[in-house]
């Protein structure tokens, strides 16, 4: 029997531009996820308040590890992606090679 992968978590709403570019990166990057809209569920957004200080910031976004990330940018993202769950990308290569 095969254990599926664990996904990670996007809270996110339709109308927020950082929630629908973090989703295309990881649909391009084909990384699963699960969405939440934080507007249809009153529990996702008192979990969203509670990681982010008590504020309504999206994209907040779990990963099966434990780690969270708020409004991150694309190599935050990668690098994240790489860290969690050992899926290397190219912008984790980019995103490396500029810390350097």
């Amino acid at each position: 029997m095969t254990q599926a992968q664990p996904q990670i978590v996007v809270y996110s709403t339709t109308w927020c531009g950082d929630c629908r570019r973090s989703k295309r990166w990881l649909n391009d990057n084909n990384i699963p996820f699960t969405e939440i809209d934080v507007e249809q569920d009153d529990q996702a957004a008192a979990y969203v308040k509670s990681v982010n200080n008590g504020m309504s910031v999206v994209p907040t976004i779990v990963f099966p590890d434990g780690a969270i990330l708020t409004e991150p940018t694309n190599a935050a993202l990668a690098l994240q992606v790489e860290q969690s769950l050992g899926t290397t990308t190219p912008d984790a290569a980019r995103a490396r090679a500029a810390q350097s």
